[in-house]
């Protein structure tokens, strides 16, 4: 079909040399740097990624007309149909009209937008967010004009810019973002090394399709596309699914999945307890893979609505009010495949053990759902000293698996370096080699039956059943839910050592008798 694109000429560019990846951050960074005195940092996203993205489009654009025009000889009417390009860029929309303004900046960079949004509705209604972009106190024309020439630096084809080191300069922003935005930081990041753990551990496959329910700017996503590269496997046949209740972190997770070259893949901004967006005849969706780092412990969520779940997702039970987190749980387990389903989940450690979730969490145990629980260190999460667990379900567990779950306390598997907390590679493949063996490691590792939690009333608390290994004069600096599981842990065991040792009495007793 013909239409009408922009009217392509590609300006002499110095810059048409392949970007080091320390260049790219440099650059993405640079842009972030002129904002700093009239954009509060915690904003910088909403203004740097649309701009990247932009400037990645159109690039991307000019280099396949330039493709189009080497197949057809330089017929240049051979640019005007649709069919020839992977996305539109209409005329008036390129980078480089809005590179020519000299006025109102801000309404020509919406204008672009909306037109380059209307042109390509499939892929990228919304994507660009909104801005304030016509605040001409917070940004003015020359600030504006600043952000475009310091983009225009650089050309972002794929020749200079391949899709994956274009992936890994948007993680590197991102990380930055989260360093220097204080409070938005952990909506906003999951740790990369935690993501590529859980990753790990589920092994992604060619075909297959993959989840998160609240899915952020799409890092889970990338992770599990990354595994299956770095296997030297097919990544291209992959289906991802994602929902983000954040209308912009929506956009960017879309933009974060586009620049990594990914296609097959569905983002939905909504609220996924309340509107769940994957429905097969009347019924969620079902995936193969789910990874998820759901809002921890929210408050402000429906649980009327929940309470009579049109999908059945309160099986288990309606979680409280103040703690939402088994609702996301119920959630991911209805939205796995019978056959293939399997899950990782990163949660706070309490709903391993607290009092107001026994019931639900007996449910969980007694339907056999729980492959596996894995505790992490302490300051791993922006802003946070929290110790999180992961927890991996899977529908059909192997055969020795059945009754059975293996727990890992990881507490000591960690690296601290200018303040942050992070996994290197040897406690990733430490923690995945105890989880494929399946057996028991002397403070580390150990395989539990469904009969040995019920005696402890259902509780998952890690140190009920692995003691990690503490020498002795370390300062305890774990937080205090941390150091509450464990005390609780303890007195449960000890408990239930009372409660066997008072058996063998009153059994000896009976037989004296």
């Amino acid at each position: 079909m013909k239409r009408g694109f922009v009217n392509y000429l590609r300006k002499e560019d110095t810059s048409m040399s392949k970007i080091s990846l320390e260049e790219l951050e440099s650059y993405l960074w640079g842009s972030a740097v002129l904002l700093r005195t009239n954009i509060d940092a915690g904003e910088y996203k909403q203004y740097i990624f649309p701009l990247l993205f932009f400037k990645r489009l159109c690039d991307v654009y000019d280099e396949e007309c330039d493709q189009i025009l080497k197949e057809y000889d330089g017929d240049k009417s051979a640019l005007e149909f649709e069919e020839n390009h992977k996305f539109l860029i209409p005329k008036g929309a390129h980078w480089n009209d809005v590179r020519n303004t000299t006025e109102n900046v801000g309404e020509a960079i919406v204008k672009a937008f909306h037109s380059i949004e209307s042109a390509n509705s499939d892929q990228l209604t919304g994507i660009f967010g909104e801005g304030a972009w016509t605040n001409k106190n917070r940004l003015p024309d020359r600030l504006l004009k600043e952000l475009i020439e310091h983009f225009s630096t650089k050309t972002l084809s794929l020749e200079n810019c391949p899709e994956d080191e274009l992936g890994q300069g948007y993680e590197y922003l991102i990380k930055k973002f989260a360093d220097d935005s204080g409070h938005t930081a952990q909506e906003f990041y999951t740790n990369r090394t935690v993501v590529h753990l859980m990753t790990e551990m589920l092994k992604p496959q060619p075909g297959e399709s993959i989840y998160d329910p609240t899915c952020g700017s799409a890092g889970m996503l990338i992770s599990a596309v990354s595994y299956l590269q770095q296997q030297d496997l097919e990544w291209r046949n992959v289906s991802l699914y994602g929902q983000e209740i954040n209308s912009l972190t929506s956009a960017i997770a879309r933009m974060n999945l586009f620049l990594h070259g990914i296609q097959d893949f569905h983002i939905v901004n909504d609220d996924t307890l309340e509107r769940p967006a994957f429905i097969e005849n009347g019924k969620l969706k079902t995936f193969d893979i789910c990874l998820a780092n759901p809002p921890y412990s929210i408050k402000q969520w429906n649980r009327d609505a929940f309470e009579k779940d049109q999908y059945g997702r309160n099986f288990l039970g309606t979680p409280p009010q103040g703690r939402a987190d088994y609702a996301f749980f119920q959630h991911i387990i209805k939205s796995l495949k019978k056959d293939t389903g399997r899950c990782a989940i990163l949660f706070p450690h309490g709903v391993l053990f607290r009092n107001e979730e026994q019931d639900m969490r007996e449910k969980l145990v007694k339907g056999d759902y729980v492959e596996c629980v894995i505790g992490l260190a302490a300051n791993l999460f922006y802003n946070s000293p929290m110790e999180a667990c992961i927890v991996i379900c899977r529908m059909t567990k192997p055969k020795d698996h059945v009754g059975k779950i293996l727990f890992i306390n990881a507490v000591n598997e960690v690296t601290r370096k200018n303040a942050q907390s992070y996994l290197e590679d040897q406690h990733i493949k430490k923690i995945a080699e105890a989880y494929e063996k399946y057996e028991e490691i002397e403070n580390f590792s150990k395989v539990v039956t469904v009969r040995e939690i019920s005696e402890n009333d259902y509780s998952l608390s890690i140190p009920l059943y692995v003691k990690p290994e503490i020498n002795e004069g370390e300062e305890d600096t774990r937080p205090i839910e941390s150091i509450y599981e464990s005390w609780d842990g303890r007195t449960r065991r000890a408990f239930s050592y009372y409660k066997a040792l008072n058996e063998m009495i009153s059994k000896g007793a009976a037989e004296d008798e």
